[in-house]
C-alpha cells in the first residue's frame, strides 16, 4: 500500500519513505511507527496503542516514546511546535492530521544491471538481523564488513591530529548508522595509526573485507581530503577521490566520502535505497572543533584525559548551548569515569543525567545520548527504562561496541547473565582490538559469576586486568570469584589488590552502590567478598 501526503509517499510493501520522489532515510522502528499513525489517522492514538504496537507491550520509558515521535516527524518535515502532521492530543495521545491518499502499489521499475564486488551482498538480500546470542561463542559475521582506518594526518603540525582522526571519526558514525554491512569500531581501526601494515593483515586481524584509508591537509580555512576503498583480499582500489574544499564544507566533503564507499561495496542496494547520510552539524565551527579534541582524549581512556575531554565539551556547549553531540559525549564522560570508580557516583549520575537529556532533546537520533542516559537509569534502579535506552541506542547504531558491552552490565544485575554474557562478547567481536576490550572481558568476568562459574569468572577477571590493571570492576569480580572458589590465599591477595585502586571498599558500599535488582544477587555477591575477607 502507498499512502501520499504533503509531497511525501509512504510505501508499505518496500519499506521505503519518500520526499519529492527522494528516498529519506529512517530508522525501521519509526517507519513502522509513521505507518501506524498513518493507518490509524481516523483517531487518536494513545501511548499504550503504541506501545502495544510497536513495542509489542514492553515497558518503554517516557523519553524513547517521545524520541521515536520526534524522529517521525523529523523524517516528514513536521516538528513538536508545528504539528501540522502529526498532532499531539493533551492527556491523550496523538493524531495524524495531514490529508492522506492512498491507493495500491504501482509497478515499480528493475534496477539497471550494475556489477557487484565479489565480496558484496547482492541488494535482493534481505535486512540480516544481529547475530543471536550465545554464551559461548558467537558466530562469525553475517554481513560484508568495513574498516576506516585513521586518516593520515600531512598538514605538518602535530596539533592537527585530532582534525585528521575526527574526519575518520565522523565518516565511521556515518557508516554505522547502515544495517547492511558491519563497521569495525574505531577503537579497534584505530590501533594502526602511523603504522605501515599491509592490507591484508588488517583484513585477517579485524576480520573484515574493505578497509577505507585517506590523508587531511589542512591549511587555515582550506583542507585537501584523499580517500579511498580497498578490497583486502585482491589488494585492489575500488574507489578513490580528493577533495579540495573550505572548512565550512567539510560536513559535505564527508556525506560525499560515505556515499561513496556505500556506492562501491553495495551499489545495487545504492541504487536503490539512493542512502544520502543525514547529518546534524552545530551552527559553530569552534563548538565542532573542541568536540573533535574531546574525542581524541575520551578514547585514550585514561583518568586525566577523562577529565581534559570533560572540559573541552563544556566549553563546546557554552559556544553552543545546543550542540546535542558534545552533550552527549559529556554525559558519556561523566558516566564512564563513574564506572571506572574516577568520579563520585551521585555526582557523575546527576551531571550526566541532565546532559543526555538535553542531547536528546536536540538530536533524538544520538545513540550516544540513549547509552549514556541507558547508564544513568541503570545506577537509578530504573531498570526497563535502563533496558529501553540500551536497545535504542543499539538500534540506532548496531556497531556501537561500548553501549552493547555496558548493556552486558545492565543485563547482568538483572539477573539475565547468559544474555549479558553474550552482549559482552558481541562487543569483543564487533571490536576486537578495542581499548576498551579488557572493560568488556570484565563484564564477561561478572557475568560469569553471577552464573556461578567462578573459575571462568577468574580467568576472565585476570584477562580484563592484563588489559586494564586499573579496572576496578575486574578487581571486585577476581576478589569475589576467588572467594566463593575457596582460594583463600589467592582471594587475600586479591582483595589487597582491589584495596590499592578502590580505598573506600566495603561491604557496605557493595551493598549499597552496585544496582541489583534482586536481593539474591547482592547476597551471592557480598558472600564472595566475606569468604574473601572483607569485614
Amino acid at each position: 500500500m502507498q499512502f501520499q501526503f504533503s509531497n511525501h509517499v509512504l510505501d508499505t510493501a518496500v519499506r521505503e519513505l519518500t520526499r519529492a520522489g527522494q528516498n529519506v532515510a529512517v530508522e525501521p522502528q519509526v517507519f513502522d511507527l509513521l505507518t501506524y499513525l498513518v493507518e490509524h489517522r481516523d483517531h487518536v492514538v494513545t501511548k499504550d496503542d503504541l506501545i502495544e504496537s510497536i513495542w509489542h507491550g514492553r515497558i518503554v520509558s517516557e523519553s524513547t516514546l517521545t524520541s521515536r515521535i520526534n524522529a517521525a516527524r523529523t523524517a516528514i518535515g513536521d516538528s513538536g511546535k508545528d504539528q501540522a502532521l502529526i498532532r499531539t492530543i493533551a492527556r491523550k495521545g496523538f493524531r495524524f492530521v495531514g490529508n492522506v491518499s492512498s491507493g495500491a502499489l504501482a509497478p515499480r521499475p528493475a534496477l539497471s544491471g550494475t556489477l557487484v564486488p565479489q565480496s558484496a551482498t547482492p541488494a535482493s538480500a534481505p535486512t540480516p538481523r544481529p547475530p543471536e546470542p550465545a554464551a559461548a561463542s558467537l558466530p562469525p559475521l553475517d554481513r560484508p564488513a568495513i574498516a576506516v582506518l585513521p586518516f593520515t594526518n600531512i598538514s605538518g603540525e602535530p596539533e592537527q591530529e585530532y582534525f585528521s582522526e575526527g574526519i575518520s571519526e565522523d565518516i565511521i558514525t556515518a557508516l554505522s548508522k547502515l544495517r547492511w554491512f558491519y563497521v569495525i569500531a574505531r577503537n579497534s581501526s584505530f590501533v594502526y595509526r602511523g603504522r605501515q601494515v599491509h592490507l591484508k593483515q588488517i583484513g585477517e586481524e579485524l576480520g573484515v573485507g574493505y578497509v577505507v584509508e585517506g590523508s587531511v591537509r589542512k591549511d587555515g580555512d582550506h583542507v585537501r581530503i584523499t580517500a579511498q576503498l580497498n578490497d583486502v583480499v585482491t589488494g585492489s582500489h575500488l574507489w578513490a577521490e580528493r577533495y579540495d574544499r573550505n572548512l565550512a564544507d567539510v560536513f559535505a566533503v564527508q556525506d560525499e566520502i560515505t556515499q561513496a564507499v556505500v556506492a562501491a561495496i553495495e551499489p545495487q542496494l545504492y541504487a536503490a535505497e539512493n542512502f544520502r547520510s543525514q547529518r546534524k552539524t552545530p551552527d559553530n565551527m569552534d563548538a565542532w572543533d573542541l568536540v573533535m579534541r574531546a574525542l581524541s582524549h575520551y578514547w585514550r581512556v585514561t583518568r586525566s584525559d577523562n577529565l581534559v575531554a570533560q572540559a573541552l565539551l563544556e566549553k563546546a556547549i557554552a559556544v553552543d548551548p545546543g550542540y546535542g553531540q558534545a552533550l552527549s559525549l559529556l554525559a558519556a564522560c561523566h558516566m564512564f569515569a563513574a564506572h571506572m570508580g574516577w568520579e563520585d557516583m551521585p555526582t557523575a549520575v546527576r551531571a550526566a543525567e541532565r546532559a543526555a537529556l538535553a542531547a536528546i532533546r536536540a538530536d533524538s537520533e544520538d545513540a550516544w545520548a540513549h547509552y549514556a542516559l541507558a547508564s544513568v537509569y541503570l545506577f537509578n534502579r530504573r531498570f526497563d527504562d535502563c533496558i529501553a535506552e540500551f536497545e535504542l541506542a543499539l538500534r540506532l547504531n548496531p556497531n556501537f561496541s561500548p553501549a552493547r558491552g555496558i548493556y552486558g552490565v545492565a543485563l547482568s544485575y538483572r539477573g539475565r547473565w547468559e544474555d549479558g554474557d553474550a552482549a559482552a562478547r558481541q562487543a569483543l567481536r564487533f571490536s576486537p582490538r578495542d581499548p576498551f576490550a579488557g572493560i568488556y572481558c570484565g563484564v564477561a568476568a561478572y557475568c560469569q559469576y553471577v552464573g556461578r562459574n567462578y573459575e571462568e569468572a577468574i580467568r576472565l577477571s585476570r584477562e580484563s586486568l592484563r588489559q586494564r590493571p586499573d579496572f576496578v570492576g575486574a578487581h571486585r569480580v577476581l576478589t569475589a570469584s576467588l572467594g566463593m572458589s575457596g582460594h583463600v590465599k589467592a582471594a587475600a591477595a586479591a582483595l589487597e589488590g582491589l584495596r590499592n585502586v578502590q580505598p573506600n571498599i566495603s561491604l557496605a558500599w557493595l551493598s549499597t552502590e552496585m544496582p541489583y535488582e534482586h536481593e539474591v544477587e547482592r547476597e551471592h555477591y557480598l558472600e564472595g567478598f566475606r569468604r574473601a575477607g572483607l569485614g
